[in-house]
């Protein structure tokens, strides 16, 4: 058996107290701690948080010996029981790691709990005690004896279990509902008195009744009878990370319903969002899973092509279900996908960083933004969920079969079917059995100009490519507007820019773009434009003429420098050479902002379609 015990050891100073007791240790037991956390592609190094480890066999103290920066062996000799003592540093205030201060505790088992290396698929016992009056814990680990507070004892099956089941403790407001018999605990910390619980907790029952019955249909059951949402409201913040029978979130106090109190509809629909998201996650990445992941290998990057799918897929899917559930409505829900497809073609590293080489570049890409990154690469989260917006559209155009028309949903389910790891070519093969279900005549797709046996392919050349995806006439044929207009003036120049403490900064400069021809780099200070003093950032559209070019009086380092800002017009197509071809691409920042909208002269055909995808 392995037994923890974790304890508030100094609230103020932000440290837990853990021992780790190994019954029957292997001689030079060695013992690791994770160095990243499953859903967040980053390797964080939590082993700097933890004080020297002290051990003890026999009631003797044994030597503790480094191996590398996450390994450590013991000085173990025959089989008597060792204990170990650690203290851990927990001021992490996002959902990844640990948390404690006077107020509030929180901890993910990958930055706390040390794995006995040989013993890893063996039951894993931990004591949570030790915690402030008053106190309460809420986790989802599987409970042996604990008390009305929650405090006491809980066992894993294993390690991968334990450390993906993280521990709330505090005073936090507390409600549950039950659906189809699994228990949905809700807890929310740092909420005002005014909370609105009860919205809370009933927006979310019909999120977590829709998704359990599109995986598991009417009638089925899930594989756990636990979940719990903990949310932590905050000033400003916003995020999750999803767990197999939890997840935490992080949102600011504004995206919260108030009794009372006007509801910020935009923030709150945010916030349903992220529960949708990281619900649906409970299944898709946690149970369908990349072939990568299993098992997980917690001491360096796993990479995967694959995150397209996993997270992509599953932010297209969290606002559907807000649509679904009549959390939203179809005009809102067109909105969501606007700004989405407006947030991919406002990047120019989309043109040459596939979906796929996005989701493997992750742990040196997305996990560690800067102000190149909007260059260097595309969001497997959005790029990912316009893959399946369209795929979703053109299945749901080929013809019905038994009542039942191809859509994404069946694809998932047939994925859920196989109930293991899987690869981008059982998507593939999913994707291709749903498609051929419908009677296709040979002529080709009507919108993507595919046939039937071609399917596999597009998910190829959609996940595996640079190209634009034919979203516009995608669109249309549902019977949605697809309409541009002149995007902002920074947008059209290129450039990313901030007020910083009084000053008007640049924070990026887009590939391409007038802003990078003209020389801009980020952290210059834009002081003129044409002559006239820039102390605003809406200063850059009052003074800017898009007829000639004008003289831009910017400070870098300290000093201050002319440069010339070119005209609109004077943009012109990058050229990039690829074997014997020679291909014009526009690199640049998108010039124009998207807007989608219910057709008022959709075809009949196109109004049926709309209908059944917008659940209308």
């Amino acid at each position: 058996m392995i037994d923890y015990r974790i304890e508030v050891a100094d609230a103020h100073a932000h440290r837990f107290q853990v021992t780790l007791r190994i019954a029957r240790p292997q001689v030079a037991q060695r013992l690791s701690l994770p160095v990243w956390i499953p859903g967040s592609y980053l390797v964080r190094e939590f082993a700097r948080h933890l004080s020297p480890l002290r051990a003890t066999q026999g009631g003797q103290s044994i030597d503790v010996t480094p191996v590398d920066k996450a390994t450590w062996q013991l000085d173990t000799q025959g089989t008597a029981a060792v204990t170990v003592q650690y203290e851990v540093y927990a001021f992490d205030t996002s959902v990844r790691a640990a948390f404690l201060d006077a107020s509030r505790g929180f901890f993910n088992g990958t930055s706390v709990f040390l794995k006995a290396e040989g013993f890893e698929d063996h039951p894993q016992r931990v004591k949570i005690c030790g915690l402030p009056k008053g106190w309460r814990v809420a986790t989802a680990l599987p409970s042996l004896k604990v008390n009305a507070q929650g405090v006491g004892d809980y066992e894993a099956p294993d390690y991968d279990a334990l450390v993906d089941h993280p521990v709330e403790m505090g005073t936090f407001w507390q409600g549950e509902f039950t659906v189809r018999g699994v228990r949905h605990e809700f807890v929310v910390a740092g909420a005002t008195s005014d909370l609105d619980g009860q919205k809370l907790l009933d927006d979310t029952r019909k999120i977590c009744e829709a998704q359990i019955a599109f995986w598991h249909g009417a009638r089925r059951k899930p594989d756990f009878k636990h979940y719990v949402f903990m949310l932590n409201v905050v000033d400003d913040g916003y995020g999750g990370l999803e767990h197999r029978q939890s997840t935490a979130l992080i949102c600011g106090r504004r995206d919260v319903p108030r009794v009372g109190r006007p509801l910020n509809q935009d923030s709150y629909t945010t916030l349903l969002g992220l529960i949708s998201h990281e619900y649906f996650h409970t299944w898709n990445v946690k149970r369908l899973k990349p072939v990568e992941f299993a098992p997980y290998d917690y001491t360096q990057e796993t990479h995967t092509r694959m995150l397209w799918f996993f997270e992509g897929f599953t932010s297209y899917y969290d606002d559907q279900f807000l649509l679904r559930t009549r959390l939203i409505d179809a005009s809102t829900y067109l909105k969501l996908l606007a700004k989405t497809i407006n947030q991919v073609h406002n990047t120019p590293g989309r043109l040459q960083y596939s979906a796929a080489q996005a989701s493997f570049d992750a742990w040196t890409r997305y996990y560690r933004q800067d102000e190149n990154t909007a260059n260097a690469t595309v969001s497997y989260y959005t790029k990912g969920a316009l893959i399946a917006l369209a795929l979703d559209l053109a299945l749901r155009l080929l013809p019905e079969i038994e009542g039942k028309r191809p859509s994404l949903d069946g694809v998932m389910q047939r994925l859920w079917q196989l109930a293991r790891p899987i690869t981008h070519a059982d998507v593939a093969e999913a994707l291709t059995a749903e498609a051929c279900s419908a009677p296709v005549p040979a002529a080709a797709h009507p919108t993507t100009g595919h046939t039937a046996a071609d399917w596999a392919q597009l998910l190829h050349d959609w996940a595996e490519g640079c190209q634009d995806l034919p979203l516009e006439s995608l669109l249309r044929a549902h019977g949605v507007d697809y309409a541009a207009k002149p995007a902002p003036l920074a947008q059209r120049l290129g450039v990313r820019i901030g007020d910083v403490s009084g000053a008007v900064k640049v924070q990026a400069v887009m590939h391409g773009s007038i802003a990078e021809q003209a020389g801009l780099s980020a952290g210059d200070e834009l002081l003129a434009l044409d002559g006239w003093r820039i102390k605003r950032p809406d200063d850059l559209v009052q003074w800017h003429s898009s007829q000639h070019s004008q003289p831009l009086l910017i400070s870098r380092d300290q000093r201050v420098l002319t440069l010339t800002l070119p005209a609109l017009d004077a943009q012109q197509p990058a050229h990039a050479s690829k074997g014997r071809q020679t291909i014009t691409q526009l690199v640049t920042p998108q010039s124009v902002i998207i807007s989608l909208a219910a057709s008022s002269q959709a075809s009949d055909a196109a109004l049926q379609s709309r209908r059944v995808w917008l659940h209308a």
